[in-house]
């Protein structure tokens, strides 16, 4: 029986969503355990960054876990980062499975830079409300027991669709996070090299805020010789009517993201069903997914992990 282990790594979570996330992966057939100080708040964190920091490791190293849960984002993973890198620089034998969205995409990049893929996903309070039939949920399920993903992804008119099938290896998360990363070693590649394909998301973020990150992974070089760049949902983020172009017309969110790319020729997908929304499909990162166009129809696959 495969074990998951819940953690609150970064800001503080109501107890309830913890325990009915709980009972109800208890019911899908994993044996799961919960971190000491999961339920711990300490003004806007989930416990203190030294109990926090004590819950990740012992988490992602000692609880013989094959899954970690992350119950939820918020903020926090960035003062406690540099702990856990230095653990996991001497941890012996594979990671588990890192399992979360926003904030933790702080984790996703640790775990990218150890060479393992972890899961952009739905957390504890999701997982404790949706309905069981929910998308996200099914194919949450599908992902943890290591099946392939695949998913129609919508139309829209700013899409750049790709003219022959696309491989690449998925790595990104929340853009806001992604920006704050830049310059230290979990920043995302920079330049040409082996194929990426970019996924970004975020909430609550100004207009203008999301051109300076986009224009900072510009210049950095981290949007330079991607495969592809899927953009999830942008929620609360509203727009700008002094955001234009030379003088035109308004520009969208979108469209404000897709000029920072207008001169790289890989296709961009819009509107791709991630982010902080309860229709939050589960994307493999470090794994390879694949993209493919036909009959007005953007297919995206994803083997999956064999744990």
């Amino acid at each position: 029986m495969k074990h998951i282990r819940i953690v609150s790594p970064s800001g503080a979570i109501e107890p309830q969503y913890i325990d009915t996330a709980a009972e109800r992966l208890r019911g899908w057939g994993y044996r799961v355990s919960v971190a000491p100080h999961a339920y711990d708040v300490c003004g806007r964190f989930a416990g203190s960054d030294a109990a926090r920091a004590e819950d990740v490791i012992g988490s992602l190293t000692e609880a013989d876990a094959d899954i970690v849960l992350c119950s939820r984002g918020g903020y926090g993973l960035q003062r406690i980062v540099e702990p856990i890198a230095r653990a996991l620089a001497i941890a012996q034998g594979p990671l588990p499975l890192v399992v979360g969205f926003s904030d933790i995409t702080v984790l996703h990049r640790l775990m990218a830079r150890h060479g393992a893929a972890s899961l952009h996903a739905v957390m504890c309070k999701h997982i404790a409300t949706l309905p069981d039939d929910a998308e996200p949920l099914v194919q949450l399920r599908h992902a943890l027991e290591g099946e392939t993903l695949r998913y129609a992804l919508p139309s829209h008119p700013l899409n750049r669709y790709p003219a022959e099938p696309v491989k690449g290896r998925l790595l990104g998360g929340n853009l806001s996070v992604l920006y704050g990363l830049q310059g230290t070693p979990l920043a995302l590649p920079q330049g040409r090299g082996e194929g990426r394909i970019l996924l970004i998301e975020d909430i609550g973020e100004r207009h203008y805020h999301i051109d300076r990150m986009m224009r900072n992974l510009r210049l950095s070089g981290a949007l330079e010789g991607l495969s592809a760049m899927l953009v999830g949902q942008f929620s609360d983020c509203d727009a700008d009517p002094k955001m234009v172009s030379s003088g035109d017309r308004a520009q969208s969110v979108y469209e404000t993201i897709l000029e920072a790319v207008a001169d790289y020729d890989y296709p961009v997908l819009f509107d791709v069903p991630c982010g902080h929304v309860a229709h939050n499909l589960p994307f493999l990162l470090e794994g390879t997914a694949t993209l493919s166009y036909s009959e007005g129809r953007t297919l995206l696959s994803q083997e999956g992990l064999s744990r």
